[in-house]
């Protein structure tokens, strides 16, 4: 597990939070992109990354 959370440079598609998210918690990027694509057809998805993105430093 990375010891912190920062959003990396490559291996992203938009902002780098699912990258990020991956990386520190060590799972696939896939799942986590598949959370945010679920929790978005449930209305909080998009509001979550937004906050993240804005919060989660560049690495």
């Amino acid at each position: 597990m990375a010891s912190s959370l920062v959003r990396p440079r490559n291996g992203k598609i938009i902002g780098g939070v699912c990258a990020a998210l991956a990386a520190r918690f060590g799972i696939s990027k896939t799942l986590v992109r598949l959370g945010f694509v679920i929790f978005g057809l449930v209305g909080i998805g998009e509001l979550v990354y937004i906050v993240l993105w804005i919060t989660i430093p560049k690495a």
